[in-house]
C-alpha cells in the first residue's frame, strides 16, 4: 500500500506522526467507453460552453454558480489561503461509547501507521483506546475537506473512519410513517420467529460478489472464444395468500436450509472419524485370526 497521506494525531500535549493508507478498495470490474464498431476509446474534451474553444487543464479553475446565475470563479491559490487548523493533524476532541455514534454517518475508512519515532506513543494510545471500549472522535482535513471522524482499533492497527456532518444525513420523511398501521399479534411473534431461525455469527468470509463473477466469467469466455455459459434460471414461487402465510413459509425454508447445512457439517465430520476406524480394522487381522480360539477356552470353562 501507498501513503495517501502524513501527519500527526494530537492528543493532548502528545504528538504521534502517522501515516494514512485506504483500508478498502472496490473490486468492480472496470469498462470504458469504445466505439461499438472499431472498439476505439471515446474521449472528451474540455470545451468552453461560451466562445466553444478547447480549454487546456492549466486555464480551468472552480466556480460557484449563484442563483442568479453570475459564476464566483476560485483558483488554487483562494484554497490556499482557507485557515484549516487541522490540515496535518488529526485532532482528538473527545471519548465516546461506540454505540453513540450511528453508522449512517461514516463515510470511508483509512488505515493510521505511526513513523518509527512515534510507534511507542502510538502503541500506548493503541492499548489505552482499546482496553477502554471506547472510539475517540477527532477532526482531520483530507483533500481540502475538514471532517469529523472517528479512531477506533482494528486488528492492532488505528482505523480512522471520516463522518458526514449531521446537515449532510437526510431526513427519512416518508408518507407511511405518519399512518396508523396495525400489526397483528401473531404476525409480529412469526417475524419474530424467522429472526431467531436466521440468527448467526457474522463471516464475510461466506459471502460473495455473484454478479461480478459471472461478468468476469462473460469477458474471460469472450477473450477466449467460447459461447457464454447462462446459468439456469430459478423457478418462480408462488406467492403467499396473506403476510401471516408468508412469515410462515419462510420460517419453515429457514429452519430447512440451516438443518441441510448442519447435515452437511455433520456428515463432512463422519466421513473423518471413519479413516481412524479403517486402518484399525486393518491393523487387527491377525488379531481377528485368534478369536475362535478364545470362544472355545469360554465354552470348555
Amino acid at each position: 500500500m501507498r501513503s495517501i497521506w502524513k501527519g500527526a494525531i494530537s492528543f493532548g500535549l502528545v504528538t504521534i506522526p502517522v501515516k494514512l493508507y485506504s483500508a478498502t478498495e472496490q473490486r468492480d470490474v472496470a469498462f470504458h467507453q469504445v466505439h461499438r464498431e472499431d472498439g476505439g476509446r471515446i474521449k472528451y474534451k474540455r470545451v468552453c460552453t461560451l466562445d466553444g474553444e478547447e480549454v487546456p487543464y492549466s486555464d480551468i479553475a472552480k466556480g460557484y454558480e449563484l442563483p442568479s446565475g453570475e459564476m464566483v470563479i476560485l483558483t488554487d491559490e483562494d484554497f490556499a489561503d482557507l485557515p484549516l487548523s487541522s490540515s496535518r493533524r488529526i485532532d482528538v476532541l473527545q471519548f465516546v461509547e461506540r454505540e453513540e455514534v450511528d453508522p449512517i454517518y461514516f463515510a470511508k475508512s483509512y488505515y493510521l501507521e505511526p513513523d518509527a519515532q512515534g510507534a511507542k506513543p502510538y502503541v500506548l494510545l493503541r492499548d489505552a483506546l482499546e482496553s477502554s471500549g471506547q472510539v475517540a472522535i477527532v477532526k482531520v482535513a483530507l483533500r481540502q475537506r475538514e471532517s469529523l471522524a472517528t479512531l477506533r482499533v482494528r486488528e492492532g492497527v488505528f482505523v480512522l473512519e471520516t463522518m458526514l456532518w449531521p446537515d449532510e444525513v437526510r431526513a427519512p420523511e416518508f408518507p407511511f410513517l405518519e399512518e396508523d398501521i396495525e400489526v397483528r399479534k401473531q404476525e409480529l411473534s412469526m417475524a419474530t420467529s424467522l429472526i431467531e431461525s436466521m440468527e448467526g455469527d457474522f463471516d464475510p468470509g461466506e459471502y460473495k460478489d455473484a454478479y461480478r463473477e459471472a461478468l468476469q466469467a462473460v469477458i474471460d469466455a469472450k477473450v477466449e472464444g467460447r459461447e457464454v455459459a447462462r446459468p439456469a434460471e430459478e423457478g418462480a414461487e408462488e406467492p403467499a395468500a396473506d403476510l401471516l402465510s408468508a412469515l410462515r413459509a419462510s420460517v419453515e425454508a429457514a429452519k430447512k436450509s440451516r438443518g441441510e447445512k448442519t447435515g452437511k457439517a455433520a456428515s463432512g465430520k463422519g466421513t473423518a472419524a471413519k479413516k481412524p476406524a479403517a486402518r484399525k480394522t486393518a491393523s487387527s487381522k491377525a488379531g481377528e485370526k485368534k478369536e475362535p480360539a478364545k470362544s472355545r477356552s469360554r465354552k470348555s470353562a
